[in-house]
């Protein structure tokens, strides 16, 4: 197939009109026209008087060749093949690999190494996805929670409650196989095509499940409620896995290991340490979640045209360097979505972000961040930003008056620097509850400082954003992993036979990146092993 791009059409275009444009700009006929599809669809939003769609089509035709010579470079090019995962021909009789938490990077590790035969061993600190998402209703309803099964531990990882967002920054051929995949699993047909790409928390937990009763039917194993907790090694390689469960501490021979532990396990990662796992700091960022009416967001983006029934709910993405060379940034904006408590440590409070597939819930929020350097850990151990993690939450967990109740802050108050003593127009939407805060007693000053500083520099970039009833819900202390676990070409850890993989290694940020990441890993197992060849 060929592919045609830069396809600009009104936001009441319907139908067949992105396969007619794209006919014209080749100057060829529908009669030859054997398939065709949408490859990409994105909104133009730059000119708010003048707001639509941007398509890329692929259609398969007779001598495309010609059709690629004629046409100027950049308008017409040759659809690139997409890469499957590896499959092994044979029975394997090695030692079974273990991939340890079932997050993106875990998931997708498992995937690649059912379907090439190696019938992998998955251990899962949390539940499987059904029954946490009653664990995660119920802290949200109580305040009960639930260390082990939380929205950071689980099958699905943090990504199974957030907004299911799929954009990227990585280049990589595997993105388009994991979207294939997830679309396989029951995921919406849309997220082959769009340039910003969302399952919705209420659709992405029976995808996960999906790809896990196949792992399974290709003889996997998927143990719930099974913790890592410690490693075997022999000469220098890992040569069993330690894991304790519901009846006890068992243990697994292997000699392949796949650590996808995720951002937030600062127990397994102090075992790791223990364990000679070499290790390093990395930078984060801290900061709070913002709530706007999503009403402002769409009239802020998309002009006279927000309401259009064609568009969705608006999305942002700001970023700005402040006075003290620190960058600022929004995260995981999620549209129409709610504010939810990710704690998963015992009297702390940290908040995530959410949308449902939908996403047509009255407000908007994101994460609002500021870099944190290694040089603000205070510390050299590899592990110490999880250190400033814990102290944030902590009195977060305090200004919030206990039961996991958030401090809010208003955006007019926080750049006025003060108190805020009561909720304004937008309405929190966070549970178990809220109580009104000043972030100086939460934020380190350069946090403080630096969200003042990301709402004047965001407010220039989106009307409206500096709004004096903007609510900011703190701390958002979990959006990257404060450590990172080397690994060499072969993608081995200072322990052979020891994969890193995912956001919990330093190696990824987002579902997408982590679940590409675990296909990587995979494959890089299967050509130790001397099993394939890319």
């Amino acid at each position: 197939m060929i592919r045609i791009s830069n396809i600009k059409l009104p936001l009441d275009a319907e139908g067949d009109a992105p396969l007619r444009e794209a006919l014209k700009k080749i100057r060829a006929d529908r009669s030859q026209v054997k398939a065709w599809r949408v490859s990409k669809k994105s909104v133009d939003a730059r000119d708010k008087g003048d707001v639509h769609f941007v398509f890329s089509v692929d259609v398969s035709l007779p001598q495309e060749d010609s059709f690629l010579r004629a046409v100027k470079p950049g308008v017409v090019s040759k659809v690139p093949s997409m890469p499957a995962l590896p499959e092994i021909h044979g029975e394997y009789k090695g030692l079974r690999p273990v991939v340890a938490g079932f997050g993106p990077g875990g998931l997708f590790a498992a995937l690649t190494l059912a379907r090439a035969g190696l019938r992998p061993i998955v251990l899962e600190r949390g539940e499987r996805v059904d029954r946490r998402e009653k664990t995660t209703a119920r802290f949200a309803q109580t305040g009960e929670l639930n260390p082990e099964s939380n929205v950071q531990f689980g099958e699905g990882g943090a990504g199974a409650f957030s907004d299911g967002k799929l954009t990227t920054g990585i280049k990589d051929r595997r993105c388009q196989t994991v979207l294939k995949e997830l679309f396989d699993h029951g995921a919406p047909e849309e997220i082959l095509y769009l340039a910003r790409p969302h399952i919705g928390t209420d659709k992405l937990p029976q995808v996960v499940a999906a790809i896990r009763e196949e792992i399974i039917s290709l003889g996997g194993d998927v143990r719930f409620s099974s913790k890592l907790t410690g490693i075997a090694q022999r000469a220098g390689q890992v040569a069993a896995v330690e894991y304790k469960d519901g009846e006890g501490t068992k243990e697994i021979s292997t000699d392949s290991l796949v650590i996808a532990i995720g951002h937030s396990a600062a127990d397994t990662q102090q075992m790791l340490f223990s364990a000679g796992v070499r290790m390093m700091q990395k930078p984060f960022s801290v900061g709070a979640r913002i709530e706007h009416p999503q009403r402002l967001i769409n009239e802020s983006q998309y002009g006279k045209f927000a309401r259009h029934p064609a568009l969705g709910a608006a999305e942002y993405h700001l970023s700005a360097r402040l006075p003290d060379g620190r960058g600022a940034y929004s995260f995981c904006m999620c549209p129409g979505g709610t504010v939810v408590p990710a704690a998963s440590r015992l009297g702390g409070v940290c908040v995530n972000g959410m949308s449902r597939f939908a996403r047509d819930g009255e407000n908007a929020n994101a994460a609002l961040l500021v870099d944190v350097r290694t040089e603000d850990f205070g510390d050299d151990h590899p592990l110490a930003g999880y250190a400033l993690q814990r102290a944030w939450e902590e009195r977060a967990f305090r200004a919030g008056g206990g039961g996991y109740r958030a401090p809010v802050q208003l955006a007019g108050d926080l750049l006025a620097g003060r108190a805020t003593k009561e909720l304004g127009s937008v309405r929190p939407t966070y549970l178990p509850g809220v109580a009104c805060a000043d972030f100086r007693a939460i934020l380190p000053d350069f946090a403080f400082q630096g969200l003042q500083g990301a709402l004047r520099a965001f407010d220039r970039q989106l009307k409206g954003f500096a709004l004096r009833d903007a609510v900011l819900t703190a701390v958002e202390s979990r959006s990257s992993c404060p450590v990172r676990l080397t690994r060499d070409s072969r993608c081995e850890s200072s322990i052979g036979g020891l994969y890193p993989c995912g956001e919990g290694a330093g190696y990824a940020g987002g579902i997408m990146s982590a679940a590409v990441d675990g296909i990587r890993v995979a494959e890089a197992i299967l050509q130790n092993k001397g099993l394939w060849e890319e």
